[in-house]
């Protein structure tokens, strides 16, 4: 029952929150009012900004924040224990991640839709302006390379999902016509999508499992690794990426994420009522199947404080969000007070996510999985402590290997993925679903999740180097074909590394251990501009400045510890130097605000300029 406990317990905890903290923020701090113009409206162009209905940009902005991160993060972190990651997710997502998203997507509504990195130029400084592009551009392009990595892993590992997100691109297209060029109503679209997405589940697990061959010459042409299934993978998703992020957003990248978000609901769905038989029947033991706060970790594992706070990032507070909510979803709010059901609303669907990968990643994995090395059922303690490496395994002396192995920096990304597609899949068998169909359907949640967030991180690069572009007086960048041109080979080259081992494909997982900190940091600085726009006006900035110290603090605590315990020592230089460097540019810009924080207080920051003749299209209109 303390399965059970655990998530209803989570689950009312964001109810009451949307509620209360949520409710306050949007009535009282913020004022949310339909009678103010909107940036959708004030700029239309149906291209980036197209006015569109608050489901439509749920469905958006959900699955562009809900990518691998709060399905990867809680999947590593319950290795400290569920409880530290179970706390950090519930109110780290009420009282930092939700407010993070919804303060950054207010303050770009109430500036024609800039990014983050735009206002604060005004702001704080024109110079912050610059710092913030910089981090942004480096952020992202790790973002690119990481998810794109992420997603081939995933294709390899479950050939049986592709199909589903394959065929997802044709139908989102046809689904953008006919609602935006026809003018049918959403209803028999999204049925017919959702339909066609479960068929393609179904026809993915017990027909059509796609793969591609390896091939190690093209034209007589050595290609030492590139023709590997995850370079494949990965040049097609950055190809599909580049024509996402230059079509109209209603076109693809709107549609795909709602029908995408209809499937990926009736997932988690199945998972909640999964999980909750698998509770009341006892399958799902949490207590029985891994500690409340482990007691055992490998040697090599980082120090809970404060790599807890880096490691879950997505589910309880991101900086990748302010991206999403200034960036893509701030231009496609037909009404102001959409803000909260969007930008608070996903923020803790999302928590609840984390809490489902928490439990199923201990009790879920507890109700049983094979041992990788002797194939045999383990039990619910074995099953987790394996999956982790918190215990030792004997390994066959004839491989050549150490008597015993076991060690969290040997342990791969993919099996953490894996853990939550074996645990989550036996939530959904508890509900008498075979279990092949189980895993490809939790499988394919965790590439649609992922896809999503690649396609807006590409779009969101496009607008970022366009700023550099017009910050630098560089005119090529500002054309947004070269930008997208610049932003998918860089996120492909980073992609595309090869590793110690001399594989393509496996360098760009070594920055992985800079994504925690430098996502982290960038919520940090995100909320540095929120408390210079609340300051500026007059209003009260208490309840934003203890997360952005949280936010600034642990990610450059946990950035140093890397850098000094890890990247210098192994002589891991480019590491150390992304390192050194990001942590440069966080304090260059700190001081910078500091220098200006207290003139800063009541006094209204520069205007807009006015808009040329004509742009605004909408005519003035509101909801």
């Amino acid at each position: 029952m303390l399965t059970i406990a655990v998530a209803i317990g989570s689950f009312v905890a964001f109810m009451v929150a949307y509620h209360t903290y949520g409710w306050w923020l949007g009535s009282h701090l913020f004022g949310l009012d339909d009678r103010r113009l909107v940036p959708s409206r004030e700029l239309q162009d149906d291209v980036d900004f197209v006015p569109t209905k608050r489901s439509v940009v749920f469905g958006h902005h959900f699955t562009s924040i809900a990518g691998t991160g709060p399905i990867v993060g809680p999947a590593i972190a319950v290795f400290w224990g569920w409880l530290p990651a179970l706390l950090w997710v519930v109110l780290g997502a009420i009282f930092i991640g939700a407010l993070h998203d919804f303060g950054a997507l207010v303050v770009s509504l109430r500036n024609r839709g800039e990014t983050v990195g735009q206002i604060a130029g005004r702001v704080i400084s024109p110079r912050a302006k610059l710092l913030f592009l910089l981090i942004l551009f480096f952020a992202l392009s790790i973002v690119i390379a990481i998810f794109g990595l992420v997603i081939a892993a995933i294709f390899s590992l479950y050939p049986s999902s592709v199909l589903s997100v394959v065929v997802a691109i044709p139908v989102a297209v046809v689904v953008g016509f006919l609602v935006y060029r026809s003018n049918v109503g959403l209803l028999g679209p999204s049925l017919g999508a959702l339909v066609i997405l479960y068929g393609a589940v179904y026809a993915g697990a017990y027909y059509f499992p796609l793969q591609l061959d390896s091939f190690e010459t093209l034209g007589g042409i050595e290609l030492h690794g590139y023709g590997s299934p995850t370079v494949q993978w990965t040049v097609l998703l950055l190809v599909y990426c580049f024509v996402a992020s230059v079509l109209p957003v209603w076109m693809l990248l709107q549609p795909r994420d709602y029908v995408n978000s209809h499937q990926l609901l009736v997932t988690l769905a199945l998972l909640v009522g999964g999980l909750m038989v698998a509770g009341f029947t006892g399958e799902a033991q949490l207590a029985e199947s891994a500690p409340m706060i482990a007691t055992q970790i490998p040697d090599d594992a980082p120090p809970l404080w404060p790599f807890l706070f880096i490691t879950i990032a997505c589910g309880a507070c991101s900086g990748f969000h302010c991206l999403v909510s200034s960036g893509t979803t701030s231009k496609q709010l037909a009404c102001e007070t959409d803000a909260r059901y969007v930008g608070y609303g996903s923020m803790l669907l999302e928590g609840a996510l984390a809490v489902i990968v928490i439990l199923a990643c201990t009790a879920g994995l507890g109700m049983g999985v094979s041992d990788p090395v002797t194939g045999e059922r383990l039990r619910r303690d074995q099953a987790w402590s394996s999956r982790y490496q918190i215990v030792t395994v004997e390994t066959n002396e004839a491989n050549g290997s150490d008597a015993k192995t076991a060690g969290w920096s040997k342990h791969k990304l993919p099996q953490k993925i894996g853990a939550f597609v074996d645990g989550g899949a036996n939530f959904v068998t508890a509900l008498g679903i075979e279990s092949k169909l189980a895993v490809t359907m939790i499988a394919v949640l965790v590439a649609c999740f992922a896809a999503t967030t690649l396609d807006t991180a590409t779009r969101l690069q496009r607008y970022v180097l366009q700023e550099l572009g017009a910050s630098l007086h560089l005119r090529p960048l500002t054309n947004k074909y070269v930008a997208t041109t610049v932003a998918v080979v860089v996120g492909g080259a980073i992609a595309l590394l090869p590793g110690p081992s001399g594989k393509p494909g496996t360098g760009g997982l070594i920055l992985w251990p800079l994504f925690g900190a430098t996502n982290q940091l960038l919520a940090g600085l995100a909320f540095l501009v929120l408390a210079f726009y609340l300051r500026r006006r007059g209003l009260p900035t208490w309840f934003v400045v203890a997360p952005m110290l949280l936010m600034l603090l642990l990610p450059a605590w946990a950035m140093a510890y890397q850098i000094v315990t890890d990247f210098v020592p192994n002589e891991k230089w480019p590491l150390a130097a992304f390192g050194i460097g990001l942590l440069a540019l966080e304090a260059w810009m700190i001081v910078e605000g500091l220098l200006v924080w207290r003139a800063a207080r009541g006094v209204l920051e520069k205007p807009l300029p006015p808009l040329d003749s004509g742009a605004a299209l909408a005519g003035g209109r509101s909801c």
